[in-house]
């Protein structure tokens, strides 16, 4: 029996499954599960908000048609006895483009990736192989080639894609928001102590939909400043998907040109417009910069601070830290339960003559809470 000769095209079947079933099954779940709120972005942007992304159709068309480019490849290569994967490499180096958000460095990326995998299959396809039939068994050597360069390529996938966690966040709080589910949108991330400033702005605007702006705001890292809660042109925070009007008009009104953040917030209460949540924004704003002689000398004209009402939780734990604060306070507020609480933060401080173990200490019980906030962060 002669072992030397060629093996038939038809022969190395087992290699072409796998990597078939390997390419697909990478494709489809790395679409449909880690990259559809990129996607979404991008076709957002491509048809300039006319279409809307589709995680599972997307999915599966992007799948089917860098599959079948495969194929049309394999067809003119005819790499079936050895290297078969590189006929993937097309289609892998598209779904990089695709999960990259996009940037101009593929213009140049792109093609020389390109012109080097075409090297290497020229040089491959001008070498006589003589391989054997067992070579190409379930658990042969070149069937772990052939997987090792499937899975080379799919880390440079990742590797290029866009991978970024906040990015990845703020598509997906936005995809929320378009859906109204202002809950999801909350859930997204919360364990994660990563954000930025648009984050922050989009955490904000989905509590002040839920009317609990002033209530939990400070469970979420806070970056940035106050004005960064509104997403005006040419500001650190901004939107990748959900329309920026519907910001303004959650405040009352949408600027005619362009103002600031402060700006924006006085002319929309000087104009009457108002909405009843441009209260929490003006009051937060306030919080995050730490100006908390300006929130308890504002915090009147929006609420009725007396002892017998319980304001939001953030606001109430600004007022007794502002009494403790000042010597003459402008407005005094006591709430039982906050006053204790504060109390017992305080006790806990004298308790640690280590700056760094006490804010360990603290961050343990009062993370969450505006004194974390103000204190420590």
């Amino acid at each position: 029996m002669n072992y030397n000769r060629p093996v038939r095209n038809d022969s190395a079947i087992t290699i072409k499954v796998m990597c078939a079933v390997v390419f697909v099954a990478f494709s489809f779940l790395w679409i449909y599960f880690f990259q559809a709120d990129v996607l979404a972005v991008t076709q957002h942007l491509l048809s300039d908000g006319k279409t809307a992304y589709n995680r599972l159709v997307g999915a599966v068309i992007i799948t089917l048609v860098l599959f079948l480019l495969q194929l049309g490849i394999n067809k003119v290569l005819k790499l079936n006895n050895r290297a078969h994967s590189l006929t993937y490499f097309p289609s892998m180096l598209i779904m990089a483009i695709l999960t990259s958000g996009g940037g101009t460095f593929w213009y140049w990326l792109a093609p020389l990736l390109l012109v080097l995998w075409g090297l290497l299959v020229s040089v491959l396809r001008k070498q006589r192989l003589n391989v054997l039939r067992a070579d190409f068994g379930l658990f042969s050597k070149m069937m772990w080639q052939e997987m090792l360069v499937m899975a080379l390529m799919m880390v440079g996938i990742a590797l290029l894609s866009n991978t970024n966690a906040v990015y990845h966040y703020r598509a997906h709080v936005e995809s929320c928001l378009q859906r109204r589910d202002f809950d999801k949108a909350l859930a997204t991330g919360v364990r994660s102590l990563e954000t930025d400033e648009s984050l922050m702005m989009l955490r904000a605007y989905a509590l002040s939909r839920k009317g609990e702006l002033g209530e939990r705001l400070f469970e979420y890292p806070i970056v940035g400043s106050g004005a960064d809660l509104i997403p005006v042109n040419g500001g650190r925070s901004s939107l990748l998907l959900y329309p920026q009007d519907s910001v303004y008009r959650h405040l009352g009104a949408i600027p005619r040109s362009y103002m600031d953040a402060p700006a924006f917030l006085k002319a929309v209460q000087r104009s009457g417009q108002a909405t009843q949540a441009i209260r929490d924004y003006v009051l937060c704003g306030q919080l995050i910069d730490r100006d908390i002689d300006a929130f308890a000398h504002s915090i009147g004209r929006y609420y009725d601070v007396a002892d017998s009402i319980t304001l939001p939780r953030h606001y109430r734990e600004a007022l007794v830290l502002y009494a403790h604060l000042r010597s003459h306070p402008y407005v005094v507020y006591h709430h039982p339960v906050t006053d204790e609480d504060y109390d017992n933060l305080v006790e806990l401080e004298a308790q640690y003559s280590d700056p760094q173990e006490r804010k360990v200490r603290v961050m343990e019980k009062y993370n969450g809470s505006y004194w974390y906030y103000y204190k420590y962060r």
